[in-house]
């Protein structure tokens, strides 16, 4: 059969008039990293994305990843309380209570490893974790896939974000690991005392910040830093009030929690825990792994005269022989009134981190 040109060129111009399938265009998200930050390092495979970011914010604060439709990330990591929890142990699905602290939610960006053991080497991987988990949310993926999947809104807003209508736990691990990235807390006293002290330009509003730093707060910031003073500098330092490694600091001559230890198996390792960040310190409460201490006057009592000897007490206490640092009345007050200008009240009343459902 011959086809005539004319009814070709009907067939042709009908062809060029269908539209084009709609391609996935996410929009990128450009993060506000603080000009005293290092560069925060993005997986390849999770690049940040307005759409992204969205999802993830909505997802952190969803009761239906939980067995009983009652427990959310926030639950743990409440806004209120610098997106931690002031319960020793955290209360999971029908009221199973867990054995460590949450830790707070701060600059996790930059972090190199996460929970206090360290066993998740991404925040896509620590994500994954607490839906399943018994203690926490007691839901299995696929059911949790399937409550998603049955919501005509997370589907609009999977495709929005990556493109497909398919949900699993690897594209809702992504998204809630892109919003947790955008909550940088950079807005404290301490960030105007750390600048200056390492000359770099204050912004005319930081300097107004600079000029109410008072005189008790800036000795606490020489003890802090002095070693024959409280000595913490070791541990907590630079823009992010904190060093990526683990440290045993203290707490116990044995142990009832092995922290890294049963991770990695090695005996060097027990009874050391992930060195948190000490940004929003003064909301944070109960402090350490095991939540044992309610009030910042006591932790400054244990790393002052508290210590206790073990095998792996980290070398870095150096005076851990004596019982710690000894620190006078006068010094633990000062000590104090610098840790309290790590508080960043804008980070926790951020309406782009509050619940948007």
């Amino acid at each position: 059969m011959k086809l005539l040109p004319g009814f070709i060129g009907v067939i042709v111009l009908i062809s060029a008039c269908k539209k084009e399938p709609k391609i996935y265009e996410p929009t990128p998200y450009s993060l506000d990293i603080p000009s005293h930050f290092p560069d925060m390092p993005i997986p390849a495979d999770n690049p940040m994305t307005v759409e992204g970011v969205a999802l993830g914010r909505k997802l952190f604060y969803e009761t239906r990843l939980s067995l009983d439709n009652t427990i959310a990330c926030a639950s743990c990591h409440a806004p209120s309380k610098g997106f931690s929890d002031d319960r020793t142990f955290s209360v999971g699905v029908n009221g199973t209570v867990g054995r460590r602290q949450s830790m707070a939610l701060v600059n996790l960006g930059w972090q190199q490893f996460f929970f206090w053991d360290g066993r998740a080497k991404t925040l896509e991987e620590q994500i994954l974790q607490p839906v399943p988990d018994p203690t926490e949310m007691h839901l299995q993926w696929k059911e949790a896939q399937k409550r998603l999947e049955n919501d005509l809104e997370y589907k609009r807003l999977f495709v929005k974000a990556f493109g497909t209508q398919f949900i699993d736990s690897t594209y809702v691990a992504k998204a809630i690991a892109q919003f947790l990235r955008t909550m940088i807390s950079a807005n404290s006293k301490y960030d105007v005392m750390y600048k200056y002290a390492n000359n770099m330009q204050l912004t005319p509003s930081e300097y107004q910040i600079y000029q109410t730093v008072s005189i008790q707060e800036w000795a606490g910031y020489d003890l802090f830093q002095s070693l024959n003073g409280a000595d913490c500098f070791h541990c907590h330092n630079g823009a992010l009030m904190q060093v990526q490694r683990y440290s045993n600091n203290g707490l116990d001559a044995t142990f009832s929690d092995l922290g890294r230890g049963a991770v990695t198996g090695n005996t060097s390792d027990n009874g050391t825990f992930k060195i948190p960040s000490l940004r929003n310190i003064e909301f944070t409460a109960p402090y350490m792994h095991d939540g044992r201490f309610s009030t910042l006057d006591e932790v400054i009592n244990h790393y002052s005269h508290q210590i206790k000897i073990s095998p792996t007490i980290d070398p870095m206490i150096e005076f851990a022989f004596q019982g710690g640092v000894q620190l006078d009345a006068n010094e633990k007050s000062l000590l104090k009134a610098f840790l309290l200008t790590m508080t960043d009240h804008s980070f926790f009343t951020n309406p782009a981190f509050s619940d948007p459902n």
